[in-house]
């Protein structure tokens, strides 16, 4: 019987002996009256993906077998340190004034727990048991294929190829000067021409972190031979000083915008009087809303199986296996060799790492296998101006090629500093700060294929001139 019914029964057809009583649906809620009780309230209230009574109770178990010394390397246990520790992190990242707006939580998972182990605040076992798990299970290899591989095959095919297309003059113009000026400026400060392009410049336009330099860390490491983790530690410093540049950029164009309404679309990004691509998109048939188990399997294991080929040919050719799997995808995304229930599941998958293998990710990388003293010169003087022109010349010269190519000068100009933005995280904050939130599938396209065709190249150039 459903609620409505239920509510609807007269009192005389209640079971007898039961006057009044109140009749509860499947959740437990009182048919006549939803209003949750505190429980209720606390249980849907979260801690990142996990509800606050769970999250508190999981917390308590993890510092007791911390104090007991029964911290083991069994997976329910390293699962709740990363969770716990992560989401916790995530959390505090969100609230705290003016780096919330620029993608606190990430800039926080990503930097403190490197800062917190080397104070030794992160019990040892702790550090050990999450360490061996993430070294002996390459769990992190399976994270990149399912984020690079559904996010290429999630994306729109029509937004995807016409977009690009769009896009193409000014991101590539942008990206060029961008190099030109970042590697001129970091040179003159001393910091050297290769470790200014592959550690400041290239990083800042990589895509993020766990779509770009995560990727582009572990190429470095199989041309020098070194710690993946150290080579993390060097290239974070720009992506966040970049993200952060974009973010202020973005909000700067927003005020220019209201005193000058001639050069923005006010969210549409061709200047010509035709339909614009969104909109031509947005009218199409809606995006199915149910997806089924077997749409997510299928999925996961096409991601797979695309790492796999990565993992082949790096064997045989030597070549880069996430760029190997990033072109794959490309290919057969292009190639209308995604079906929809492929889309569906791809989507699912993406969004699935993106809400809870993200952050323990970052968290676990950043704790066992990010050196803080590292981190801490990459923040220096001559880094910094390096990334901040980097971005400037990236913006300015998407604004100035917008109107050669019958774009809106703004919208172009924002598309192409999400180029230098910290992934989704940053897409999310640099259009935000400019209220341009309708441009996220433009930004997609240059985080994700700008980034990864970015971090393809500075590969290639990599095994090519070495580092």
């Amino acid at each position: 019987m459903s609620d409505l019914a239920r509510s609807a029964t007269p009192a005389e057809h209640k079971p007898p002996g039961v006057p009044g009583r109140r009749e509860r649906d499947s959740d437990g809620f009182p048919s006549d009256d939803r209003t949750p009780t505190l429980w209720h309230r606390c249980m849907d209230r979260d801690i990142g993906i996990v509800p606050l009574p769970v999250f508190v109770v999981l917390a308590a178990l993890i510092a007791a077998l911390a104090a007991t010394g029964h911290i083991t390397g069994e997976l329910a246990v390293v699962i709740g340190i990363m969770v716990v520790f992560a989401f916790a992190l995530a959390e505090i990242g969100k609230r705290v004034p003016v780096l919330r707006s620029v993608g606190g939580a990430a800039i926080f998972v990503t930097l403190v727990p490197s800062w917190l182990a080397h104070q030794g605040w992160i019990p040892k076992a702790a550090v050990e048991s999450i360490g061996g798990f993430f070294t002996d299970t390459k769990v992190l290899s399976l994270f990149i294929a399912f984020v690079i591989v559904g996010s290429i095959m999630s994306m729109d095919r029509t937004v995807l190829v016409r977009g690009f297309a769009r896009i193409f003059v000014p991101l590539l113009a942008g990206s060029v000067v961008a190099l030109v000026v970042g590697t001129a400026v970091g040179t003159a400060t001393g910091l050297g021409f290769k470790h200014t392009v592959f550690f400041v410049v290239v990083p800042i336009m990589a895509g993020g972190v766990g779509e770009g330099a995560i990727p582009l860390t572990i190429g470095y490491a199989g041309v020098l031979g070194a710690a993946q983790g150290e080579l993390l530690a060097r290239v974070l410093p720009a992506i966040f000083v970049g993200n952060l540049t974009a973010v202020l950029l973005a909000g700067l164009l927003s005020q220019v915008c209201r005193r000058r309404p001639d050069l923005t679309g006010n969210g549409r990004l061709d200047a010509g009087e035709g339909p614009d691509l969104l909109e031509a998109a947005e009218s199409g048939p809606g995006e199915r809303t149910s997806v089924t188990a077997q749409q997510v399997a299928a999925a996961g294991i096409t991601a797979v199986t695309l790492y796999l080929a990565g993992v082949l040919a790096h064997s045989l050719l030597g070549w880069p296996a996430p760029v190997v799997m990033l072109v794959l995808a490309v290919i057969l995304k292009v190639a209308h060799g995604v079906t929809p229930r492929l889309q569906y599941g791809s989507r699912f998958v993406y969004d699935f790492c993106l809400a809870a293998m993200a952050f323990p990710m970052l968290f676990t990388f950043s704790a066992t296998q990010t050196p803080w003293e590292t981190l801490v010169e990459g923040f220096s003087p001559a880094p910094l101006v390096t990334c901040v022109l980097t971005v400037c010349a990236m913006v300015g010269t998407g604004f100035l090629v917008a109107r050669k190519v019958g774009l809106h000068p703004a919208e172009t100009a924002l598309v192409t500093a999400t180029h230098s933005g910290m992934g989704g995280a940053g897409d999310i904050a640099i259009l935000t700060a400019a209220d341009r939130m309708r441009l996220m599938p433009f930004a997609q396209i240059a985080t994700r294929i700008g980034g990864g065709i970015t971090v393809t190249l500075a590969l290639v150039a990599a095994h090519t001139f070495g580092l």
